[in-house]
């Protein structure tokens, strides 16, 4: 028999007691009630502790409107969380080490099947047994390490390291049933699959690797594979690996799935990266840190998915932290994307949880990859996702065969598939490579090539021989431009090459969002005659990195894209933010050698020439005009409105820190600005803001205000463009411009922004033999001056403590005068070095 009891209810505003009065707090809110059906049901409304903005009423009997079939939210949810309370408690008990009891370890009871045990599964797989998904999050929410742990589960990486993970599984699921079925080769595997949904008492966070407690951060991250990615913790590429899995939803004759998992970064310079991956996958698992709970890039990547129509399944990370508050996040999960709390799964990279329970709902809710409607079962179409370059092979690429078979010796043409229509943009250049006709075309001719290897990434390539339908591998076939193959080109045979316009090469997904470059920067090298080595790194580097925008310049000019006086000839190179710059940068050292210098980067401008009565505009200038170089800024005196491109901007921050989020987006001319609660500790921020002020130091100044608890994401505004009170603060040095640090501001901030410049200007530029004048001019005239003082050697000591001329002042004034004259003529003569810590200068201006 169903009784009532008392239970929490949140208000939504509860979150901040000094923003609302006692009255207010007092109102209940929209809450589903419960019925509890046992004594030990009692759980949340006994075991949670009075806070306040929290009040308490008696739940109603009458079922509420709810959208899942199960309107006690999180009861399920709950009861899947009693055994890991248990295994923190017993973790802390028996202290760092101790979790697994000192025993030492038995083997599996059974191994899944890996796909290293035995390739000839792969040829009996159909297309209806293969499932492509990725994982996607906010940045270090435990994608990589998830994925890592996927790929230990299923074989790929070793015996070894399958078997702990298997003892693991076995632990916390109750081990698997061996007699549901047998893995190719002799060897017992699950029928179902482990449902690891909790970790049993015995096991230990902090166990050694063999006894499934935690490992070292680098065996749990092998996908991130790049000097950078280690190096500061972050993923910068989208890695792919296949795997074999048993599952009753095979309806093969092997019973087993074959998964393509893609692995995704999170920062949110990185979205091209992620918007590839979701181009070859039909599902995403959503993830969010159970500690952390929503954060910004969690709502940008999933309103990506969303519009790009692939299926989201979400999963909660890192459960087993002691700060951990899963049910809370959960139910914030459900009220702000509608799933059912209940139905979010939880895991632990470090404790290998359910790790095997995120498998069977890929296997469960992912659909296969739809067959193309002429497919015949022998013509190859491959799509390209993804290609690097490696010195002594060439161009490898990462394909996703559509249909038909490649093998080694075949013989392979590029295609490039139908471009999808343009989208808006600031941009003013062109590559002039589009195909207006909406067919798709030879990428290089009738050029052809040769496939000299063929494998699976496992994340490791493991030749094969040949990929077939549905598979995701490797191919290389002697390409040695890295603009031969770039991603979304296909492979085709070169006998198929003449019907071509006839096939169906399948363009962009519809609703895929378009990632275009967000802001310019220059990059010249440290030596003025290593530009054509530099240039040949930054190709092979955009290969690789399809976030990036290159344009050669050539150096014949002065504007700061071609580096002026200064600088000499460079690239004008796009990103999509600051992170990314800072990443280029190091990639091109670590991976090329190469030191490079970066401008600071700008954003464009829409520059419209105005007249007046009586009064022509002068020849030769447009009517509007797209500055993306401030070389072209228009001259003072020069009429003329500036329109600048604007984004909306999500903010997640603790509430405590709203007053500073609130200030920070009034001070970065943020517009229109939206707030509201998460839960209890958590405050969304909307706002529209000037891009320019986005990419500067807002980033900095944001974590300094929360101290480093905020997050935020940025998207296209509508409409993209605003107008506003802007002005150009040129950077001279001894009287000559250099263009390079340049930079646009609001009028009213022009000087204060100036003086942070020209002192941090003073303090970075080296002491040279002459004085350097430092000046920032605005408007015509000159707005901040500082002075970098000359070496000088003191020419009254001849030594001994004497000085020339005994006390005669007259040769003591001769001697200076002199030295002053030679200072003179070498400040007019000497050069300015300007190193990357000047240019870094620019970019934080306070």
């Amino acid at each position: 028999m169903a009784t009532r009891v008392l239970r929490t209810v949140r208000h939504p505003a509860a979150c901040s007691t000094s923003l609302i009065s006692n009255a207010a707090r007092r109102r209940p809110t929209r809450r589903f009630p419960e019925i509890v059906r046992s004594g030990s049901d009692l759980r949340r409304a006994s075991t949670q502790p009075h806070r306040p903005g929290i009040v308490r009423r008696r739940a109603s009997s009458a079922r509420p409107p709810f959208p899942f079939a199960s309107y006690r939210r999180g009861e399920l949810l709950t009861s899947r969380l009693a055994p890991i309370s248990r295994w923190r408690s017993a973790s802390a008990a028996n202290g760092p080490g101790n979790g697994g009891g000192g025993e030492a370890e038995a083997p599996p009871h059974s191994r899944p099947a890996s796909i290293l045990d035995d390739m000839d599964l792969l040829e009996r797989i159909p297309l209806e047994d293969v499932r492509n998904f990725c994982f996607i999050a906010h940045v270090d929410h435990g994608k990589s390490s998830l994925a890592s742990r996927v790929l230990e589960l299923m074989g790929n990486l070793g015996r070894d390291a399958q078997d702990t993970a298997v003892r693991a599984a076995e632990r916390n699921a109750g081990g698997y049933d061996a007699s549901d079925g047998a893995a190719e080769g002799g060897e017992a595997a699950t029928a179902s699959g482990p449902a690891v949904v909790a970790a049993s008492p015995s096991t230990s966070s902090s166990s050694p690797p063999g006894g499934g407690g935690g490992s070292p951060k680098e065996q749990i991250e092998l996908l991130d594979t790049l000097a950078v990615e280690k190096e500061r913790g972050i993923t910068v590429k989208s890695t792919a690996a296949s795997m074999l899995y048993r599952h009753p939803s095979a309806i093969g004759p092997t019973g087993v799935l074959l998964l393509n998992m893609v692995d995704t970064p999170g920062h949110a310079d990185f979205g091209t990266e992620v918007t590839r991956g979701l181009l070859s996958v039909s599902g995403a698992v959503l993830l969010f840190d159970a500690a952390q709970g929503v954060q910004a890039q969690t709502l940008s990547v999933h309103d990506k998915a969303r519009s790009m129509g692939v299926k989201i399944l979400p999963a909660l990370t890192k459960v087993d932290l002691p700060a951990a508050r899963p049910l809370d996040v959960a139910l914030a999960v459900s009220d702000l994307f509608g799933f059912d709390p209940d139905g979010v799964n939880l895991t632990s990279a470090r404790s290998r949880i359910g790790v095997a329970e995120v498998l069977d709902a890929v296997c469960e809710n992912v659909p296969p990859p739809e067959p193309l409607d002429d497919d015949d079962g022998t013509t190859l179409r491959a799509k390209v996702v993804d290609s690097w370059f490696e010195p002594l092979r060439g161009v490898i690429c990462l394909v996703q065969i559509l249909s038909g078979t490649i093998k080694e010796g075949d013989r392979v043409s590029v295609v490039e598939p139908p471009s999808p229509a343009k989208s808006s943009s600031l941009s003013s250049s062109s590559d002039g490579g589009e195909k207006e006709d909406g067919k798709p075309r030879a990428a290089h001719g009738k050029e052809h090539y040769s496939v000299q290897d063929v494998g699976l990434v496992l994340p490791g390539r493991h030749r094969t021989g040949k990929l077939s339908r549905g598979q995701m591998g490797y191919v290389i076939a002697g390409l040695r431009d890295p603009r031969q193959a770039r991603a979304g080109t296909v492979l085709v045979m070169n006998k198929d090459l003449p019907r071509v316009p006839e096939m169906h090469i399948p363009a962009v997904k519809s609703g895929a969002p378009s990632e275009k470059s967000v802001l310019y920067a220059s990059v010249h090298p440290m030596e003025g005659e290593g530009f054509d080595e530099l240039s040949s790194a930054v190709d092979r580097l955009a290969l690789n990195d399809t976030g990036l925008e290159v344009h050669r310049t050539s150096g014949s000019s002065n504007s700061s894209a071609d580096g002026g006086p200064f600088l000499g000839p460079g690239l004008r190179v796009g990103f999509q933010g600051l992170l990314h710059v800072e990443v280029f940068r190091q990639r091109l050292s670590d991976e090329f050698g190469l030191d490079a210098l970066v401008t600071p980067p700008k954003v464009p401008y829409e520059i419209s020439y105005l007249t007046s009565k009586g009064h022509k505009r002068a020849a030769g200038l447009p009517e509007v005009e797209i500055v993306e170089d401030l070389a072209k800024w228009p001259q003072f005196g020069v009429r003329f409105k500036v329109r600048e491109p604007a984004v909306n901007v999500r903010i997640m921050a603790p509430v405590d820190r709203a007053g500073d989020v609130m200030e920070l987006i009034q001070k970065k001319r943020g517009t229109g600005m939206e707030t509201r609660p998460v839960d209890e500790h958590t405050w969304l921020f909307s706002a529209r803001m000037p891009w320019g002020e986005v990419v500067t130091d807002f980033h900095d100044e944001l974590k300094n205000a929360t101290a480093g608890y905020a997050s935020f994401d940025t998207s296209e505004a509508d409409p993209p463009l605003q107008e506003s009170n802007l002005t150009k603060v040129d950077i001279v040095l001894n009287g000559d411009l250099v263009d390079p640090l340049s930079f646009v501001c609001h009028r009213d901030v022009a000087q204060a922004q100036a003086r942070g410049v020209v002192k941090k200007l003073r303090d970075v530029l080296p002491r040279q033999q002459f004085v350097i004048v430092v000046q920032a001019k605005a408007d015509g005239r000159v707005v901040a001056s500082e002075r970098v003082r000359a070496f000088r050697k003191d020419v009254l000591a001849i030594g001994g403590g004497k000085t020339v001329g005994g006390g005669d002042i007259s040769r003591k004034k001769k001697l200076l005068a002199k030295q002053k004259k030679g200072k003179m003529r070498q400040q007019s003569s000497g050069k300015v070095t300007l190193s990357q810590a000047a240019f870094n200068s620019v970019i934080s201006r306070t």
